[in-house]
């Protein structure tokens, strides 16, 4: 009798674990806001191409206490991801007291953001 209970509670024990890691997994996929793999390595790289630039701008900040456009800084020398990447183009607008370089969707991938923007506050803004 006690090794029924015992394989029962086992059974039991696997079945939540196996319910907890099927939820995981549902939240782990819809974090990255788009249904479709390819959409999501495309976001994915967006981001990551959004940082470099924004360290890029930071980093002539520090060195030169101005922002430069994505041309200038290419003209500089500075090594800078390529100019689009999937159906996002990158533009950037630059003020003497900041800068915002966004990422704009040519076409809308289904369950992607049209757009994405990073600011010098470092923070990833999705429409």
């Amino acid at each position: 009798m006690g090794r029924i209970f015992g394989l029962l509670g086992l059974v039991i024990v696997l079945g939540i674990g196996y319910y907890i890691y099927i939820r995981q997994a549902q939240t782990a996929s819809s974090t990255t806001g788009t249904a479709a793999p390819k959409a999501a390595v495309d976001v994915t790289g967006v981001r990551m191409d959004l940082l470099s630039f924004a360290n890029a701008e930071r980093q002539e900040f520090a060195l030169e206490a101005k922002y430069l456009s994505i041309d200038d800084l290419r003209a500089k020398g500075v090594n800078l991801p390529a100019d689009h990447r999937g159906p996002y183009s990158y533009s950037s607008a630059v003020t003497d007291s900041g800068f915002r370089i966004s990422a704009i969707a040519d076409e809308q991938l289904p369950g992607a953001p049209k757009s994405l923007s990073i600011t010098e506050k470092m923070e990833i803004e999705t429409q």
